[in-house]
């Protein structure tokens, strides 16, 4: 059995490019890569997708949230469900 090949992000955008270009079919591309086709054009069709971002502004990012905000968050919801669940026992038990 073959092992499976990881390629780098620089060779798929170098080959997606070329695929993009179409100056080779993705049958002449995946002999002269070793790639099967159907991969060229998932590389392909992501580099179209994603292309955009490319020109997006820095400032357009999402915002990355740290561990400790995100730790602080999981905190948070959970100090909400134990008040909700005991509201909603309490309710139950006066009726």
């Amino acid at each position: 059995m073959k092992k499976r090949k990881n390629h780098s992000p620089d060779f798929k955008a170098k080959v997606a490019l070329e695929a993009i270009r179409e100056e080779l079919t993705l049958a002449e591309l995946s002999k002269k890569y070793d790639v099967h086709p159907t991969q060229l054009g998932t590389w392909k069709r992501a580099a179209i997708e994603n292309m955009a971002t490319a020109f997006a502004r820095r400032g357009a990012a999402p915002e990355q949230v740290s561990a400790a905000k995100l730790d602080k968050l999981h905190s948070k919801i959970g100090q909400l469900v134990v008040e909700r669940d005991f509201l909603a026992n309490a309710s139950h038990q006066l009726l």
